[in-house]
């Protein structure tokens, strides 16, 4: 088994990280620091730290006006919460006037596991995806977490950055270089391809090992950042191997799988099979069987490998 981290300790130790290097960068909570990973930021600057309490829309407001004063805001709850419970708080403090605010949200899909669905955030890239200059990114590791945090620091605008629960493998090395709209190529083959995100990027490593003994070789392209996306590399992809699959741990609907589909429409037409929740919330479970019952897993993503490269044509 790969070597696993959490993608939110990862945040926690990078804040701490931003903090020493600029004064200007300050962090918002709503009373979830001890998970979010705040909590090590407010305690190496208490000063420059704000629990808003269990108030999102509050804080998200604050964060705004704390960005219109120059500094560069931080704010974290759960997914769940962030965007949903405070969605016109962002349209209309955030993306409207572009302020340099970072919305990092944690316990993001249903790998949230035990909770249950009213802390399933599976809307969530819907949801912010649809607002005019927002980035969002969905890190595959605690690495590229990371590095993530570090770009959406040091670049000026709406950023949106969706964490998960558990720990995860780690899909890169220490000397990994993130590049802001970028996808990554992780593995090379020429029957189809595996466009992922998030949690699901490891599935797909797992899932192209176990192909290959099956003589098909497949393909696997990290996107991490699904606003801008990274058109040419999927276009590329679809050209050279003529077979898509999208791997997300969200609806179906409005996620990397509707954007992606766009480019391919338009682009480079070829068979797509799309591996997602389908049209509905899921039930309290453990992270590992809720991605087993909803078809998150890399058996999942080998049976869409197999289906969409029979579609192909010639």
């Amino acid at each position: 088994m790969p070597e696993s981290a959490f993608t939110r300790q990862a945040y926690g130790e990078t804040l701490v990280e931003l903090g020493r290097e600029n004064p200007d960068i300050v962090v918002l909570d709503a009373d979830l620091s001890r998970s979010t990973m705040t909590k090590l930021f407010a305690r190496e600057f208490p000063d420059r730290f704000f629990d808003c309490g269990i108030a999102e829309q509050n804080m998200v407001s604050i964060a705004a006006g704390l960005a219109a004063s120059g500094k560069i805001a931080f704010a974290s709850t759960f997914a769940v919460f962030m965007p949903g419970r405070c969605f016109d708080q962002i349209r209309m403090s955030i993306a409207q006037p572009g302020l340099n605010v970072k919305l990092v949200a944690s316990h993001g899909g249903i790998s949230v596991g035990e909770d249950g669905f009213s802390h399933h955030a599976i809307e969530d890239l819907s949801l912010i995806g649809s607002l005019p200059g927002f980035t969002v990114i969905v890190p595959a590791d605690a690495i590229e977490t990371a590095r993530a945090v570090r770009a959406a620091a040091e670049n000026y605008g709406p950023f949106y950055i969706r964490l998960c629960r558990p720990k995860t493998p780690l899909v890169y090395s220490k000397d990994y270089r993130f590049n802001l709209g970028k996808a990554v190529t992780l593995r090379e083959g020429g029957d189809a391809c595996v466009v992922a995100i998030g949690l699901m990027v490891s599935a797909a490593l797992e899932a192209a090992e176990n192909l290959k003994s099956s003589g098909i070789e497949c393909r696997v392209l990290n996107m991490p950042t699904i606003k801008p996306l990274d058109e040419a590399a999927i276009a590329d992809a679809a050209a050279k191997t003529g077979a898509i699959v999208v791997a997300e741990e969200h609806l179906e609907h409005g996620g990397l799988g509707s954007a992606v589909a766009r480019v391919i429409a338009r682009r480079q037409p070829v068979p797509v099979e799309f591996i997602a929740i389908k049209d509905t919330y899921a039930k309290s479970g453990k992270p590992a069987e809720l991605l087993e019952q909803y078809g998150l897993t890399a058996k999942d993503i080998e049976q869409a490998v197999r289906k969409v490269v029979k579609r192909k044509v010639g």
